[in-house]
């Protein structure tokens, strides 16, 4: 369970998140919104990436700026450019890289890296170097070394802006048939409209809180 508790996040003397307060227990919620409106301030003060100013955030009984090690080993962060996620330039050793950190063997990382590779088909490409990967691979690839580490919630930002349509349907698959939890901050609409629950900000705020038809109805008429 995320609470969000009258937090504020202040950047100088611009408010970018302003006494925001909402409870997230669904398994699928979008978070929409124009640029500047603190989505990606929002979800990531969810695994302490960004600590919030005033109010208080609660993350499955942890506090992400009190304990941001706990926090994310439970909250997976899937960056919008997988190039600014992905550090080793073998694909295998990639997915490998945050098991390692946790002290599993080589062998076990590579065999949890292969296992996870060949669940969504791709384990042909384990030894392939990441450079040579598609966009859409690549993401699927920052995904799989995030989803190895088995968190229970998985936060996604922008995921599928700079994908062309095949690639772009191939990451909303792997967001559909994800068992954990996941946010996705998005403007893409059509990706979110099966969601439990959809989350408009605008100027800091949450500005509607609703399922995603009424959700993305509202945003088309206020801020198309």
């Amino acid at each position: 369970m995320i609470r969000f508790d009258e937090v504020s996040v202040t950047r100088g003397e611009r408010r970018v998140l302003a006494e925001v307060s909402c409870v997230l227990p669904e398994r699928r919620i979008a978070i929409l919104g124009p640029n500047g409106s603190g989505k990606s301030t929002f979800v990531r003060l969810i695994n302490g990436l960004v600590v919030p100013s005033a109010g208080r955030l609660d993350v499955d009984g942890l506090d992400p700026a009190a304990d941001p090690k706990a926090v994310r080993r439970r909250v997976g962060f899937v960056f919008q450019n997988p190039d600014n996620q992905i550090v080793f330039p073998i694909v295998e050793e990639d997915i490998a890289f945050g098991l390692r950190n946790l002290g599993r063997s080589r062998m076990e990382a590579a065999e949890a890296s292969r296992a996870a590779l060949d669940g969504f088909g791709l384990g042909h490409l384990a030894a392939q170097p990441v450079a040579t990967l598609s966009g859409g691979e690549k993401q699927l690839v920052a995904l799989l070394g995030v989803l190895v580490m088995q968190p229970a919630i998985l936060v996604f930002d922008e995921p599928t802006t700079l994908l062309d349509l095949r690639n772009r349907n191939r990451i909303a698959a792997a967001i559909g048939g994800l068992d954990q939890q996941a946010i996705v901050v998005t403007h893409d609409l059509d990706l979110v409209a099966g969601f439990d629950r959809a989350l408009v900000l605008d100027g800091g705020r949450i500005v509607a809180d609703d399922e995603p038809g009424a959700a993305i109805a509202w945003y088309r008429e206020r801020m198309a």
